[in-house]
């Protein structure tokens, strides 16, 4: 593992400048140099790729000095996992296989826990996920979810040697996430410690890409009434939080939320190298996951000591954007606080770029919906069929420009 460790070292483009960081920023870039590294391919549930990143994830856990609580006294608990890869056929193109859970312990002797966690599976080849339009790459997830693994490490070493001792900690690295949180629905069902003691979850998915404006969007604001009033106040990071109540999302926090545990979901924003060969590690903003793990820190020091309670959330807006018919084929800037929805990115030969749509546009109007926010965006979306026409209107450096999109 050392070999491994010099490796992912002498791998970094940031090499070079070691002598101008300090530890705690190399350290993140050598984890997300090497789990975003080619040597893992991609690390896909159930391949090669998702075990080495696996065995890193452990000797790291070691390192900082957690002990192993997977199953039977282990690092790892095995799930099944499922996959269609062509609906069309007699059977599906079926896939079954296992995937592993990484489950790292810090043992306070306390009443209750608290789970730490975020998905280290990706996209291997690309596959079904894919937003890449050529010949099959690696997909190295170096946001997409080194940097959450990266920041689970951070905070991991911060707690063990802090005077925070009011609950325990459990550090999940999580799999099968890109395939239908396979990984945190099956952690959630056979808990290794009793669900009934988990004070709340916080997870972390794609958290390397905090912009200059430093937004991070929070989800999960709504499951226990003290969240508001923690991330309302100003913070030393100068975050400033775009919450949603929501407990549901398409990450795995969703898995703990459904057993009424209190979450909060971390995320810096998509953007345009989302599910492609690009998302490698020169993209990171390595800085910003250092200050969404000292964020997160601080949110932890705030609770400490105290029992949550959980609360459910209105989920039908989640919901609703389960029955969609058609897309625009564009990456929602999440993070965007202004009026309107900011694309992000626009998705080559789908229905935005065949109608005009360019990255930055803000969306202000689809057909007769007044599009103020997220949330207006999907009800416009909702209101269309297949082959319908719509108007859509945008602003685009300040000024309204109206465009004639075809849904496909």
């Amino acid at each position: 593992m050392k070999k491994i460790i010099l490796l992912a070292f002498l791998m970094s483009p940031f090499f070079t400048m070691a002598q101008h960081d300090n530890a705690d920023l190399l350290q993140v870039k050598i984890d997300v140099v090497y789990l975003a590294s080619d040597y893992l391919q991609g690390r896909e549930t159930g391949t090669e790729g998702e075990a080495r990143a696996a065995d890193y994830i452990v000797h790291r856990y070691k390192q900082i000095g957690l002990t192993p609580k997977g199953d039977d006294g282990n690092w790892f608990q095995e799930f099944p996992f499922h996959e269609i890869t062509n609906p069309h056929s007699p059977d599906k193109g079926k896939i079954e296989g296992k995937g592993k859970n990484v489950v790292g312990y810090l043992d306070n002797g306390a009443k209750t826990t608290v789970v730490i966690g975020g998905h280290y599976d990706h996209l291997g080849m690309g596959g079904g996920g894919s937003l890449h339009a050529g010949e099959p790459a690696i997909h190295n997830g170096a946001d997409d979810n080194a940097s959450g693994i990266a920041a689970i490490f951070r905070i991991a070493e911060y707690l063990k040697s802090s005077n925070l001792k009011s609950n325990n900690y459990i550090f999940i690295a999580f799999s099968g996430e890109e395939k239908g949180l396979f990984g945190s629905k099956f952690y959630a069902s056979n808990t290794t410690v009793p669900v009934a003691d988990i004070n709340y979850m916080f997870n972390m998915d794609m958290v390397g890409m905090l912009n200059e404006e430093k937004v991070l969007a929070v989800q999960g604001t709504g499951t226990a009434p003290i969240w508001k009033s923690t991330l309302e106040g100003k913070n030393a990071q100068g975050i400033t939080v775009k919450g949603r109540e929501s407990g549901v999302g398409p990450s795995d926090h969703t898995s703990f939320y459904l057993k009424d545990i209190p979450v909060l979901h971390f995320f810096t924003g998509q953007h345009s190298h989302y599910h492609k060969p690009s998302d490698d590690a020169e993209i990171v903003n390595y800085q910003g996951i250092i200050d969404v793990s000292d964020f997160m820190i601080s949110l932890i020091e705030q609770v400490e000591g105290k029992r949550l309670e959980f609360t459910k959330t209105k989920d039908s807006q989640e919901k609703k954007a389960a029955a969609f018919k058609v897309t625009l084929g564009v990456m929602p800037d999440y993070v965007y606080n202004g009026t309107g929805m900011r694309v992000d990115s626009v998705i080559k030969d789908r229905v935005g770029d065949k109608g005009g749509l360019k990255d930055g546009d803000v969306i202000i109007k689809i057909g007769d919906i007044e599009v103020t926010d997220i949330y207006k965006y999907m009800e416009g979306l909702a209101s269309f069929k297949k082959g319908e026409t719509a108007e859509v209107v945008v602003l685009r450096k300040k000024k309204k420009k109206k465009l004639k999109v075809k849904f496909e």
